[in-house]
């Protein structure tokens, strides 16, 4: 699933290609995508209306429009939006825009969610989100951990305790701060916890940077895929050898999920 530095990335570019259009037309090839409300509705509701702002919380899109309603982007595993989109008939919905372009909304297995809404504040999924990264300090990030006996890995990868962080850069950091990721957060020293807030700040910062991973189905507005796929230091490299010890990494199931760490680096 894209996770905070895909989506930032999605949203940075969409900012620069969408804002200021108006949706001249919509176009439902497959409405299952569209969660709320119907699509007759979603279709005519939209056409006609300016795209004023784009924004992202946590792993979310939010277009807000020249009516005072939001449409409400959720990619999860196999989203994607392309601009300029081709308008072809594989994409589940497609926004015709002023200028003549397109921006298209592919989901190959029909686990994205489209939902126009009167205030996306009020989503419950949005009100259920902890704190991003980048709007604690930390001071407050190690307060968060203080009485959590949770294991470190699937605590960070939880978005009602902090959201934007999912497998791929809860690894990375965790592999950077030399922390085990099968440890209790509460085990964690505050010199430990100050280090690694810093190494999911800068984790982040970077993938930003690269334009994310394309893990599964990610892609960047154009179509292209994220760079920092090849940065990564242990996430999907079971069985090679630690970039800083050469010791083979290993491969967890944790909290749910494969958890890639270095058993000798991370303590």
């Amino acid at each position: 699933m894209p996770e905070l530095p895909e989506v930032e990335t999605i949203k940075r570019e969409l900012e620069k290609a969408v804002v200021g259009k108006k949706i001249t037309a919509v176009v439902i090839n497959d409405g299952r995508v569209i969660r709320e409300p119907s699509p007759e509705k979603f279709k005519k509701e939209l056409q006609g209306l300016e795209i004023k702002k784009v924004l992202r919380r946590a792993k979310v899109l939010i277009l807000e429009l020249s009516n005072g309603k939001s449409l409400v982007i959720h990619l999860k595993m196999t989203g994607q939006l392309i601009y300029p989109g081709k308008g072809a008939k594989e994409s589940r919905v497609i926004f015709a825009l002023s200028g003549g372009k397109t921006l298209d909304f592919n989901d190959r297995r029909i686990f994205a969610e489209l939902k126009l809404l009167d205030d996306w504040k009020n989503l419950k999924f949005i009100r259920s989100l902890g704190p991003e990264p980048y709007d604690i300090t930390p001071e407050q990030f190690k307060k968060m951990l203080d009485s959590k006996k949770t294991k470190i890995k699937p605590l960070l990868m939880d978005q009602a305790f902090i959201s934007g962080i999912g497998n791929i850069y809860g690894a990375e950091a965790l592999f950077r701060a030399h922390i085990n990721p099968e440890r209790s957060a509460s085990s964690l020293s505050d010199k430990e916890k100050e280090i690694l807030y810093k190494e999911i700040i800068d984790t982040l910062n970077e993938a930003i940077e690269h334009k994310g991973s394309s893990v599964d189905q990610y892609v960047q507005l154009s179509g292209a895929p994220g760079s920092y796929i090849k940065y990564h230091k242990v996430y999907d490299r079971e069985g090679k050898p630690c970039l800083r010890c050469k010791t083979t990494i290993k491969r967890i199931a944790l909290g749910g999920r494969g958890t890639y760490f270095c058993p000798k680096c991370q303590r």
